[in-house]
């Protein structure tokens, strides 16, 4: 699988942009996509969040193999995978860790919990209440924990991908608006197709009775790896018009501006500053997996709605007159001119 059909020669980045890379990038994303069956809008945000320094909420209902998609996203990265379940009596500390006595010394001394790792699974998050949430605030942003009077870093990479239940309310918690903005991308997984169904069916009766052959992955990225690759999409030209292009689509969810009145109504928030960076750090992904070295317009309107929606909070007026975020976005896509 390649996570898009790669750009005309014309637009095709040079030999010496890293290719090697690219194509290590578009290997992996298959292998992932052997395992999880018409998957590849999720696989493609979670790639364009490994080249950004992102993080990812995958937002489905049970049994859409969101777990199976981060174990097998994570076999290809090289380095420590940890997944912890959230569950109503989880203490911060079961994450980031604790000081805790030494019998010998008497003096306390810092065990790390499992967000010390450089590819965390945070299942069900929304099932912990907001204090534990928050715990992963200062790693999600910082990539460091505190602890008492000192700081610990994580090693690079480290991302967070996230799940939870979207209609499920009983024993779940909503997440506090300051943890929804430091996930670059909120990815809703719904059902699949009937055909993907039954390609999915057949794909895990066959691992059941071993008739399907178990693949390895092929060799994982290591951080020069991806060091390398994450220079690349940095190098990627994001032009003046695209810019102003990401600023005013922001700038329409905010009151006052006159710009897109309809929009700003319909919301309690807006969108922040943070997500203005955000979609214009993940387009310039977006064209480096395509094989351009320039950001387009449709890059943007790709990745807007997996960007800027979680960042929205809606009204009481949008709620009544049955608007969502999706919409809004949509909104703002179809009005806004690129220039």
């Amino acid at each position: 699988m390649r996570l898009e059909h790669p750009a005309d020669a014309a637009e095709a980045l040079s030999e010496s942009a890293f290719p090697d890379v690219r194509d290590r990038v578009h290997a992996l994303a298959s292998w992932v996509a052997e395992g999880v069956i018409g998957r590849d809008t999720v696989i493609q945000a979670l790639f364009i969040a490994l080249l950004t320094e992102g993080h990812v909420l995958l937002e489905g209902p049970p049994g859409l193999a969101k777990t199976r998609i981060a174990q097998r996203f994570a076999a290809t990265v090289e380095g420590k995978f940890r997944r912890i379940q959230f569950t109503p009596d989880l203490l911060p500390g079961d994450l980031t860790g604790t000081e805790i006595l030494e019998p010998g010394t008497h003096a306390l001394i810092f065990r790390p919990g499992p967000v010390f790792c450089n590819v965390l699974l945070a299942d069900e998050i929304n099932r912990a209440p907001a204090k534990v949430q928050s715990a992963l605030l200062e790693a999600m942003e910082e990539r460091q924990v505190t602890a008492g009077d000192t700081t610990h870093k994580l090693a690079p990479p480290f991302i967070v991908l996230a799940t939870q239940n979207p209609i499920e309310h009983d024993g779940t918690w909503d997440l506090p608006q300051a943890q929804f903005d430091r996930f670059m991308m909120r990815v809703p997984i719904g059902y699949p197709t009937l055909g993907h169904e039954r390609a999915i069916l057949d794909l895990t009766l066959g691992e059941a009775a071993r008739t399907h052959p178990q693949t390895s992955p092929p060799l994982p990225m290591s951080a020069e790896t991806l060091s390398a690759g994450r220079a690349a999409v940095a190098a990627v030209h994001l032009s003046d018009i695209v810019r102003d292009y990401v600023v005013r689509l922001v700038d329409g969810t905010r009151t006052g501006t006159g710009l897109r009145h309809d929009v700003a109504t319909h919301l309690s928030h807006a969108v922040s500053p943070r997500g203005t960076i955000m979609l214009a750090r993940a387009s310039q992904a977006r064209a480096w997996l395509m094989g351009r070295d320039h950001v387009l317009p449709e890059d943007i309107a790709a990745l807007a709605p997996l960007v800027l929606g979680h960042r929205m909070g809606l009204s009481y007026r949008a709620e009544a007159d049955g608007i969502t975020t999706d919409s809004l976005v949509a909104r703002l896509l179809e009005t806004v001119d690129v220039v």
